[in-house]
């Protein structure tokens, strides 16, 4: 198999990652991707930054296995907490997922005030924070921590009173600092984007990391030449730490297509 054909490598703590699958598959359909999803351990935005480092190298440990060309680390948590170690540790390129949301979030802000929901890790990081005052001093960033978006995800309760009432409660405290763009700073999150949406209203724009992400992908293997040459429709191939019952119907609903058999993987 020549470079230039071999996968893209995805890993999240769990099926978050699936929207940054979605969008691999509208800009580069061409590609074949290897998801790992670590649904035996999620989530990670309550565990250490040690711990949430050793378990991104052991996934990406993982996913070289399967001879992967990049590695998209399709989890806020992970990219705030372990992006640096891994590109340090590991000499094949490695896309986290917070600088793509971040400039396009500076790209559509008009009053200059931001918001980002995430994990308990991803928010006391201040990676986002951090990342924005660099490029833009001037901007104010608010951060606001959503512990049961993952789980209601997970679960796939994506919408509904109950679900809505949760995601209000949430984003109440932003939506009083008069912000007018929100990062969704976690892959999980636009599975619940319907809901969130209606919770913030026409007036706040929503920012996916995940879109970005593709599109900077796009660009890097342009750049790069290690686009693939086939002419043909990506496969997938699915791996997962744990098998949860509602995993494979919640992606083939959300992918859109069937998505074949679902492997375990021990890392």
């Amino acid at each position: 198999m020549k470079d230039l054909n071999r996968p893209i490598g995805v890993f999240d703590s769990g099926m978050g990652g699936l929207t940054a699958v979605k969008q691999l598959i509208k800009f580069l359909p061409n590609e074949d991707i290897v998801y790992l999803g670590d649904t035996a351990r999620v989530p990670y935005g309550n565990k250490s930054k040690k711990t949430v480092i050793k378990f991104s190298i052991q996934n990406t440990l993982c996913l070289l296995k399967f001879k992967v060309k990049l590695i998209i680390i399709a989890c806020n948590t992970s990219s705030s907490l372990a992006l640096n170690t891994l590109r340090k540790r590991f000499k094949i390129p490695i896309i986290g997922v917070i600088e793509p949301g971040v400039k396009k979030a500076l790209q559509l802000t008009r009053n200059k005030c931001i918001g980002v929901i995430g994990t308990n890790a991803t928010i006391s990081s201040n990676a986002y924070q951090r990342e924005i005052s660099r490029i833009a001093p001037s901007v104010k960033v608010f951060g606001q921590s959503c512990p049961l978006f993952v789980p209601l995800a997970e679960e796939g309760w994506l919408r509904g009173k109950v679900t809505l009432d949760i995601i209000r409660k949430y984003l109440a405290p932003l939506i009083k600092r008069k912000i007018d763009t929100l990062i969704l700073g976690c892959t999980h999150y636009p599975l619940l984007k319907p809901s969130i949406k209606k919770a913030i209203g026409t007036d706040i724009k929503l920012i996916d990391s995940a879109n970005e992400v593709a599109q900077g992908v796009k660009r890097l293997m342009n750049v790069k030449g290690i686009a693939s040459e086939e002419n043909k429709k990506g496969r997938m191939k699915f791996f997962l730490t744990d098998k949860p019952y509602n995993f494979k119907g919640i992606a083939e609903k959300f992918l859109g297509r069937k998505i074949g058999y679902i492997y375990q993987v021990k890392i």
